[in-house]
């Protein structure tokens, strides 16, 4: 039987010749022949020129996605073999580890299907009718491709419903443990499969995190601290000066830089150049580990989730970093408001004096101060959950990133740094830019962009397909006007 055609407008946008693998309902002209939903159909233009082979569902305002752009005779195991093995050659190319994102829907030309790897476990997300029903063949390709220990499906997401499918989740093939390890940037984390969000875990911040390093020293000078040369004999622990043998004399006289604070004693904890580093909506604190591993002297941890907070917790201590990290369960933008009220307080206060002759004046610490809160940090680290998943909330998102950033930008001490992000793909990095500019120009700040990214190289993009766009990451240094 002679595969149905999908024939399209004649005034369409030609988007998809752009490279764009959507296709929606207004932009076709009539179906010919028998299409089955999620079944297979070729896409053809006004004048009946051959483009592309897509998958079709009516029920979804996306109605085709296209899967090739030559002429497909299945999407079966052999087709989706071809396609892991293609995906598997890219990582190893690029991301140069055993976990990251495996399958990244459109961008690896199978939309509708994630695929992330934990260790020995795979976990999978299949969001459109089109993959569901190949769901057999899928999990057949993995195993030839990849040959798990288990899969795990994490089909809990509402996009579904768009598509007339119901969310799904729970075991697919072979063993997978709910708390599985995987390692990044030397790193050791415990990620949670069945109850973690999304996958578990976010793989398209990797090269993101790594970026922060250079933030995380350079500050012990504004606590008064200089290395200065001082021979073994001035140094704590060093050698007696009546020692008789000759190697020791040479130690005795060796000169080596140490850090002495401002009453000229030897400081000896070990992270004394370290940032203080503030990171919001941790999740389960992967910037806050990689803050701690490129030398930050105290970090705090917050997420409003307890059971996120619990993980962070876990990780950092598996890492050893539990002695400069401290762990706050709260909402973020309440904690924020409340930092920054802290500081305006304490401010008025300090404008208030007492005492008769200017010279006598100090000042009124009677004004009772409505919160303990106003502390600063050299780091603010945002990396909030997408604050729009639609074009109508973009306005609503626009106020959520200023609010969250003009707060964090105010809390950054004086040249420190604001890191910040937007994973929201309707928040366009343009758009993204200017929301935080404008943040700065009423926080009274001036902004210089160190650093503007996105996702990393196992969240590869599709030239011409915006939504690919969607992971921002801004590091920028916060001067007062």
């Amino acid at each position: 039987m002679e595969r149905a055609k999908a024939i399209l407008q004649r005034d369409r946008k030609k988007r998809l010749e752009l490279g764009h693998p959507w296709i929606y309902a207004g932009e076709i002209n009539r179906i010919e022949g028998e299409a089955k939903q999620g079944g297979l159909v070729d896409v053809f233009t006004y004048q009946g020129k051959y483009l592309a082979t897509g998958y079709w569902n009516p029920k979804s305002q996306i109605t085709i996605r296209v899967v090739a752009y030559k002429p497909l005779e299945a999407m079966d195991q052999a087709f989706f073999k071809e396609r892991f093995e293609q995906c598997a050659q890219h990582r190893s190319r690029f991301v140069n580890g055993h976990d990251c994102r495996l399958v990244y829907g459109e961008a690896d030309f199978l939309p509708g299907l994630i695929v992330d790897r934990f260790g020995d476990v795979l976990v999978v997300q299949v969001l459109t009718l089109g993959m569901d029903i190949h769901r057999e063949a899928i999990i057949g390709a993995l195993i030839e491709v990849f040959s798990p220990q288990g899969i795990y499906e994490r089909s809990d997401v509402s996009v579904r419903l768009l598509e007339g499918l119901e969310e799904r989740k729970g075991l697919l093939y072979g063993e997978c443990p709910r708390i599985v390890h995987i390692v990044e940037n030397g790193l050791q984390l415990e990620v949670d499969i069945v109850e973690g969000q999304k996958t578990g875990y976010f793989f398209d911040q990797r090269e993101n995190r790594a970026s922060i390093a250079p933030l995380m020293k350079g500050w012990g000078a504004r606590s008064g601290i200089k290395l200065v040369e001082r021979s073994n004999e001035e140094l704590p622990g060093g050698l007696s000066a009546d020692a008789d043998d000759t190697g020791a004399i040479a130690e005795l006289n060796h000169m080596e830089r140490v850090p002495v604070n401002a009453n000229g004693k030897v400081v000896t904890f070990p992270y004394w150049d370290g940032a203080t580093v503030l990171e919001c909506f941790s999740h389960t604190g992967s910037f806050t580990l990689h803050a701690c591993q490129y030398g930050a002297k105290k970090v705090t941890c917050l997420d409003v989730s307890a059971h996120a907070i619990e993980t962070a917790e876990r990780n950092v201590a598996r890492n050893g970093f539990a002695d400069r990290v401290e762990f706050v369960v709260a909402d973020a933008f309440e904690y924020l408001r409340g930092q920054v009220k802290g500081i305006e307080e304490r401010v008025e206060r300090g404008k208030l004096t007492t005492g008769k002759a200017a010279g006598k004046a100090k000042p009124d610490t009677s004004k009772p101060m409505t919160t303990e809160a106003g502390r600063k940090w050299d780091v603010v680290i945002l990396d909030p959950p997408a604050f729009t998943k639609s074009k109508n909330a973009i306005e609503g998102a626009v106020r959520g990133y200023k609010d969250i950033n003009l707060h964090g930008m105010k809390l950054v001490n004086e040249g420190g740094y604001l890191v910040t992000a937007s994973c929201s793909y309707h928040m366009s990095p343009e758009l993204f830019m200017e929301t935080i500019q404008a943040a700065a120009v009423d926080a009274g700040k001036t902004l210089r962009l160190i650093e503007w990214r996105a996702a990393g190289k196992d969240h590869p993009q599709i030239v011409g397909v915006n939504e690919g766009h969607y992971l921002k990451f801004g590091i920028f240094e916060v001067r007062s006007r």
